[in-house]
């Protein structure tokens, strides 16, 4: 009777063997940083934490047990979509070259749970080494597990930090990764440097772009208390206003930044907003978690600094940015009346500037207007899905078959403001404040065209922007904005 060799199980974390024998010297490829253009423990952290916030305070007590059991325990709670994650094309095209004739391997300190994940999907890698909740496979650890498989200097490495060093010090050659040239050099000092591809897209204008610089414009709305009741001029009131301005502006770049980083795995599969800095991995995620709090503290100490009352208010905006960020977003209409709110905060915030109550008329004003220009945001990108032919958005609660209905919604809202502003010119309070407030009463066709102007554009696919962006770079608004100045002028 013939012998057969009994079929053994791979060791755990083994793909299975190739077809073919590979003769060359293996190549192993570091994953976060090198082939991956993030971090997958900081996007399975933050993955995690999206969803549910409380349990960052477990993070401690599983860190008492070691890094890799961190790891370990976030990886068994998340799923990763790999097909959306920012891959380095330059790296993986590296990594099929070399499949052809050598084995390939994944090494890196990520859980292996989610490393296998990426090997499978990816389908170049030979092997998968990975942290297994035991072992933290990073620096000495890698080193060690890869000599002892190829022998020193038996294999190839592919990396992108400085703790890399200590692997190439023992491989054959080195090639280095979206890493500077001091890397470089560092590493040719230990290892034979085959190539060097430096990292992509990490320049100031990402920094400005992740930050949105340009959606500080929102916080002009700090300014319509002064202006509503002529004290702009007031050097002092004037001062207050500007930092002000800049403690809300700081503020809101922190929570924009925390936004992006919660929001990874939706952007990625939003047409415009995966080429957001982070989702696009073209920042670092650590970097911008460790900013985030930063610009946080900077912006209440600023703010404190103005008056306590306001350094609340801004307490109050920020409270409500973290809910909206967390929670409030997924919420159909909720979602919209706290963007809504959002914008109202911002004069209330201006009122306390003035030490004075905010006006009944400017409140309801805003809430009304700002709810339509919320709800024209939510239309214009269900428009989008729509052209895409998709169903619903991700990472909210609405369906493109919702257009009409928030199309009606917003348009009713916009309208409602125009009413508010007509009573308020029909009022007692107007006479206060203006010689001939009959005058305003050209404020109002002014505003229904911008409303019904601004609901156009956007039916018809062009709104790209936020609508108060939009307002604040439209020529046709710019327009709009000096003529009702002029009204404001003339009813004086």
């Amino acid at each position: 009777m013939p012998m057969h060799d009994t079929p053994t199980d791979p060791p755990p974390g083994t793909l299975p063997a190739p077809p073919f024998a590979k003769t060359g010297v293996p190549l192993a490829v570091d994953l976060d940083g090198s082939l991956l253009k993030s971090d997958l423990l900081l996007e399975s952290a933050l993955a995690l934490l999206g969803a549910n916030p409380w349990l960052l305070f477990l993070f401690p007590a599983w860190l008492l047990q070691g890094k890799a059991a961190l790891k370990q325990q976030i990886a068994r709670r998340v799923d990763l979509d790999m097909a959306s994650l920012p891959w380095d094309e330059r790296v993986l095209a590296l990594a099929r070259d070399a499949a052809a004739s050598r084995e390939v391997v994944l090494c890196t300190a990520s859980d292996a749970r989610l490393a296998e994940a990426a090997a499978a999907h990816l389908g170049v890698f030979d092997a998968v080494l990975a942290s297994d909740g035991r072992r933290n496979l990073s620096g000495d650890g890698k080193r060690d597990l890869l000599v002892e498989r190829y022998g020193e200097a038996g294999f190839d490495y592919v990396g992108n930090a400085a703790v890399d060093l200590r692997v190439w010090r023992h491989a054959r050659r080195a090639i280095v990764v979206n890493a500077p040239e001091s890397l470089a050099r560092a590493a040719a000092q230990v290892c034979t440097v085959e190539a060097h591809l430096p990292a992509r897209g990490r320049t100031p204008g990402a920094w400005l772009k992740a930050l949105r610089l340009h959606q500080w414009l929102k916080n002009v709305l700090l300014f319509v208390p002064l202006l509503a009741a002529h004290r702009l001029a007031e050097p002092t009131i004037l001062m207050d206003g500007v930092l002000g301005f800049l403690a809300f502006g700081i503020c809101a770049s922190s929570v924009y930044l925390l936004n992006d980083l919660l929001d990874l795995q939706s952007d990625r599969h939003h047409p415009s907003k995966r080429r957001r800095p982070f989702a696009s991995g073209a920042l670092p995620l650590v970097q911008g978690a460790l900013l985030s709090p930063i610009l946080t503290v900077a912006a209440f100490v600023l703010a404190y600094w103005i008056s306590p009352l306001f350094a609340g208010a801004l307490g109050i905006y920020f409270a409500l940015t973290l809910a909206y960020s967390f929670r409030l977003k997924k919420r159909v209409m909720v979602d919209v009346m706290v963007l809504a709110g959002l914008y109202t905060l911002r004069i209330i915030a201006g009122a306390v500037l003035l030490g004075a109550a905010p006006s009944f008329w400017l409140l309801a004003f805003s809430v009304f207007l700002f709810l339509s220009l919320a709800m024209l945001k939510r239309y214009a990108e269900l428009l989008v899905l729509l052209g895409q032919g998709k169903s619903r958005t991700a990472g909210r609660g609405y369906r493109v078959d919702d257009l009409p209905l928030v199309q009606n919604l917003g348009t009713a809202s916009g309208y409602q403001a125009v009413l508010v502003l007509a009573l308020y010119i029909n009022s007692t309070a107007s006479e206060a404040l203006y010689h001939r407030p009959q005058v305003l009463w050209l404020l109002c066709p002014l505003l229904l065209y911008w409303i019904s102007r601004a609901w156009m554009i956007a039916h018809r696919g062009l709104m790209r922007d936020d609508p108060v962006v939009f307002a604040a770079t439209d020529r046709a608004s710019q327009l709009i904005a000096v003529a009702s100045a002029a009204v404001a002028l003339a009813a004086l």
